[in-house]
Order: C-alpha cells, then structure tokens, then sequence
C-alpha cells in the first residue's frame, strides 16, 4: 500500500544465480515501519503518510514529538513543584482551616484533570522513533484505506521487482580536482613538478573576465543526497526483515535508506 520504507544497510555480499552466476547483493533490514500521521489532499493539500523506525525511549524525546505521536504528556516542571509543595503542606500543617483545605483540594483536582488531558491527537500512543519520514501511497490507494498505527515491513516488495534506493554517500572531506572530478592533472615534465595534481586555468581573461558558475573546482566531496535507480531485489525476507538487493547502495554499512517503488515515467 506504502510506495516506500525506510531501512538501513547492512553491508554488502554474493549470491549464486541459476545458471551460477556470481551477483553482487546489498543486505538491506528493512521496516518495520509504523504509520504515524495520514494527510489528506482536503485538508494538507497533498495524499500521503508519514511513518516512523526504530523505536526509541521516551528519555531523550521533546514534548511536541510525544504530543505528535499520541502520549499523554507529565505534568510541566512548575507544576510538578506546585503539587509538591501541596503535597508537603499537607503533612506538615495538621491543622488547617476548612476554606483552605477546600482551596488546595481545587487546585489539586485541577493540576490532575491537566495531567490525564494533555493527549493532541485522539488514537494510539506510537513510538517514539527515531526517525520520522513522509512517503507517498500507491496508485489508486486513498488515505482513507491506512489506519493509524499499521505496522508495514518487507512482504510490501516482491522477488524480481525493480525499486530505486535513496541514501546518504559517504563523505570524504575537501577534495582536489583528481579526486573529485577526475581530472588528469599538469603535465609531469619541463620542470613543472608541482603541478601534478592542479587543476589549471579556470577561465579566460578579458571575455568573460570572472569564473563562471559551476566550475569544476575543489571542494567538499559526498555526504549528500544520492538515488540509485532501478535496482532489482533478488530475495525479501519479511520474517528477518531483510532485501537482498542487486548491486550497491550509496552510504556506508549502518546507514539510513528509503526503498522506493520504481515507477515507469
């Protein structure tokens, strides 16, 4: 139903085709993913949903997150404080007026009615995860037909079917012109040992009399953005949460992918 999931890669090996050909496989743990929020073209402008992987604790997880997803949220830190401090007058003064005991009792019904009402949304508590993401819903799949919290892992992909990989590539810090672009460098002799690797003029002089944009230059080289398209999934394994994929993936093993559907334009 989800044209996507997310999933991290595990690291690459081979497997033995029918013939007995040798092919070069990525191990991908795919899902499972949880349905965390449905849009709808009425309302958002646009069909599509958002899902979450790999559940985390609560510990380190902001209130709006929690509130997103579904939790009840605590009491704040001053109201905490406040039903402490009430809680050690109580013990500490015995003898207390009836008006006053009527007042602290009011402010203590209050403070609780807050803490069993701070749910955003109505439904389940989800997560928290680790990482949220919008993906969009197969053709002819409406928002109406996924509920919220459904659980989505590999079975949505089949043997043989064709899927694009998008991920992160490793970075490599600032890199020459050798490395990033493949120049071929200076030329080695009449003296010019120092300039084996750079990268020559950068344009002409009085026309147009400044770099151009785009020039091939030095500079940062991956940890960006890269898709690898049609790549063709050799095996799915649900019950392990696995997809053996044909061919590499960009990023390093351990690294955050989406596995998309590939569609035909």
């Amino acid at each position: 139903m989800l044209n996507a999931l997310l999933g991290r890669k595990v690291g690459m090996t081979q497997v033995f085709g029918p013939n007995g050909s040798v092919i070069p496989v990525t191990v991908i743990e795919v899902g499972p993913c949880v349905v965390t929020q449905i849009k709808k073209a009425d309302r958002d402008g646009y069909d599509a949903v958002q899902i979450g992987f790999e559940q985390v604790t609560t510990k380190n997880v902001t209130r709006p997150v929690l509130g997103h997803l579904g939790h009840s949220l605590p009491l704040l830190k001053a109201q905490r404080k406040q039903l402490q401090a009430y809680q050690q007058e109580q013990k500490a003064n015995t003898e207390k007026s009836e008006e006053g005991e009527e007042k602290l009792s009011k402010q203590m019904r209050k403070l609780l009615k807050i803490s069993e009402n701070r749910q955003r949304r109505p439904g389940p508590e989800l997560g928290p995860f680790r990482v949220l993401r919008e993906v969009h819903l197969q053709e002819g799949i409406t928002p109406e037909q996924v509920e919220l919290g459904t659980v989505f892992d590999a079975s949505i992909f089949n043997d043989g079917e064709v899927v694009d990989i998008v991920g992160t590539s490793k970075g490599k810090g600032f890199q020459g012109v050798v490395k990033r672009h493949g120049f071929g460098g200076g030329p080695r002799t009449h003296g010019q040992s120092d300039r084996w690797r750079a990268p020559g003029s950068i344009g002409s002089g009085t026309t147009p009399g400044r770099v151009l944009k785009g020039t091939r230059m030095a500079g940062r080289m991956g940890n960006a953005r890269v898709t690898a398209k049609k790549l063709q999934v050799i095996q799915s394994d649900p019950e392990r949460n696995l997809l053996v994929v044909k061919g590499s993936v960009p990023g390093a093993n351990g690294g955050l992918l989406m596995i998309k559907k590939h569609v035909m334009r």
